[in-house]
């Protein structure tokens, strides 16, 4: 990660360049990587859910981490290999069988590859569902034979997505299990002679600007969301300064440490890109220290 000197002291934010030759995989651009935390055997679990896009089509992952970094297992669907859009299959660890379960067959998606209803991917343990997602509830319970999951079950600590663009990126944000889902946009032009400005908008209303953004790349924010403050980080050096294949990033975090977290982390590795995105947050999450959502905005040029 390239050290730019900081515009804001204490306060400012550094996140890794994005600019180097790793920019050229698209195939690492058309991500969603999901973390949820869980328990099994009384013993802090990450699941990692990975959807992907690409020319052969759709694709997902699954991988389950314990509390020392060990994967106790993963699974892999590549595109090619997605035709078959309903199945199970079985994993052993060293502790216990963990069943993973998933009927995409209905599935719908949007521009991205992440579906959003007519699915479902229910992870099983003893029979307990620890982990239930997407829309057809009563089809996956039912498939699994198994205990529906627990109030207070698994808890959905991180997202991170990439967005597209020119100078308007747009996507959906929900901050926690109570709140609504809302639309989010980016806006930003940079190609003009007029000092740029950055404006963020939930649901049409915009809910923050910066000005004079050539001295502001890199900031944080507070705004507050659904009665929740929600710290905004960002930092659009590439988009400014940098070359064409560079993206911005985003956080929006309920955490409440999340500028240490944002200085301390790079934000973006191709070379861990699916397996190890829990293992970026496992210590502040074990401080329970909420929900982030992480944005890389790239322009369609």
């Amino acid at each position: 990660m390239k050290d730019f000197p900081s515009c804001f002291g204490e306060n400012g934010v550094q996140v890794a360049d994005l600019s180097s030759s790793s920019n050229n995989n698209k195939a690492a651009q058309n991500v969603v990587t999901c973390v949820y935390h869980s328990r099994f055997h009384g013993e802090s679990c990450w699941i990692t859910v990975t959807w992907s896009k690409n020319l052969m089509g759709q694709g997902f992952g699954v991988g389950i981490d314990n509390n020392t970094n060990q994967c106790l297992c993963k699974m892999d669907i590549k595109p090619w290999l997605f035709s078959k859009k309903k199945g199970s299959k079985s994993l052993d660890t060293d502790l216990c069988k963990i069943g993973i379960f998933w009927d995409l067959s209905l599935a719908k998606f949007g521009s991205g590859p992440e579906p959003f209803g007519g699915f479902y991917i229910g992870i099983v343990f003893e029979k307990q569902l620890v982990l239930l997602l997407g829309d057809m509830r009563k089809e996956a319970i039912k498939k699994t034979n198994s205990i529906p999951p627990p109030s207070g079950g698994a808890i959905f600590v991180s997202k991170r997505e990439h967005i597209f663009g020119k100078k308007v990126f747009s996507t959906k944000a929900q901050f926690s299990d109570i709140s609504r889902v809302h639309d989010l946009v980016i806006e930003c032009d940079t190609s003009g002679s007029t000092e740029p400005c950055l404006v963020i908008r939930m649901d049409s209303k915009p809910i923050m600007q910066v000005k004079r953004l050539r001295w502001k790349f890199r900031g944080n924010h507070t705004i507050v969301v659904d009665g929740l403050p929600i710290q905004v980080l960002w930092d659009v050096h590439n988009w400014l300064f940098g070359t064409s294949l560079g993206s911005a990033v985003f956080m929006f975090t309920t955490r409440e440490s999340a500028e240490k977290l944002w200085t301390s982390q790079p934000l973006y590795d191709s070379h861990t890109l699916h397996w190890s995105w829990s293992q970026r947050f496992r210590d502040s999450q074990l401080q329970n220290l909420g929900f982030s959502l992480i944005l890389h905005a790239w322009r369609n040029e």
